[in-house]
C-alpha cells in the first residue's frame, strides 16, 4: 500500500502534457482576497500565495517555478507594474506569466503600462470561469519543456 497519495485526476482523465497541477502564484496584499482566491484555485491548481510583490519576486527568483502568476496591479510597497519590470531584467520572460488583476481605479502611470504590455487582465470582481481560462492559457503556453 503507497503512503497517502490522494489521485489528482478528475472525472474524465484527459491525458495532459503532463499530469502534475498547473502551479499558481497569487500576489494581493489583502488577505482576505488573496486567501479567497487560494480555497478557489486549489481545487484546480498547486497555488502559493505571495502578499507583496517584493516578496513574490523572491519566490518566482528562488523557488520551483510557476506556471502562471494571478498578480494585484496596484499594492503597497512594489506594484504589479514593479514587479514586472523587475522580473524582466532580472528573469526575462517570466514576466509574461502574470495576469493582472484590476480594481479598476487605474493612476495614468497604470492604464499607460496596460495599454504597453499584452499580459492578460481580469477585473475586480471577477468570476471564476473567466480567471481559470486565462491562468490556463498562461500555464500552457509558459511550460517550455
Amino acid at each position: 500500500m503507497a503512503g497517502r497519495r490522494l489521485p489528482l485526476r478528475r472525472g474524465n482523465a484527459s491525458t495532459e502534457a503532463s499530469s502534475r497541477l498547473h502551479r499558481i502564484l497569487v500576489v494581493e496584499d489583502e488577505e482576505a482576497v488573496a486567501e479567497g482566491l487560494r480555497l478557489l484555485l486549489e481545487q484546480e491548481y498547486n497555488v502559493d500565495v505571495a502578499s507583496s510583490g517584493q516578496q513574490a519576486l523572491e519566490l518566482m527568483l528562488s523557488g520551483p517555478p510557476h506556471d502562471a502568476v494571478l498578480c494585484d496591479l496596484m499594492m503597497p510597497g512594489m506594484s504589479g507594474i514593479e514587479l514586472y519590470r523587475a522580473l524582466s531584467v532580472r528573469a526575462p520572460g517570466m514576466e509574461e506569466r502574470l495576469v493582472f488583476m484590476t480594481g479598476g481605479a487605474f493612476t495614468p502611470e497604470a492604464e499607460e503600462f496596460l495599454d504597453e504590455v499584452t499580459n492578460a487582465r481580469v477585473e475586480k470582481p471577477f468570476d471564476f470561469a473567466s480567471v481559470d481560462r486565462l491562468l490556463r492559457r498562461v500555464a500552457v503556453s509558459g511550460r517550455h519543456h
